[in-house]
């Protein structure tokens, strides 16, 4: 039974210790990040944006 708990206590110990996921939810930051910038610029440019793209809609018609 000490046995069972002590590789369960080990297991427990390197799930914590592990960072493989880190550079995961790194890259999900900088995405999100890049996201919004996009969001921004558009509303940014608002209506030659709107005309812009319904010009294209139209062509593709």
């Amino acid at each position: 039974m000490l046995t069972q708990l002590r590789k369960m206590s080990e297991k427990a110990q390197e799930f914590l210790r592990d960072e493989s996921g880190q550079g995961l939810v790194e890259y999900a930051l900088i995405l999100v990040l890049i996201a919004i910038v996009v969001i921004a610029a558009v509303k940014g440019i608002g209506s030659s944006a709107n005309s812009t793209f319904t010009t294209i809609s139209n062509t593709m018609k």
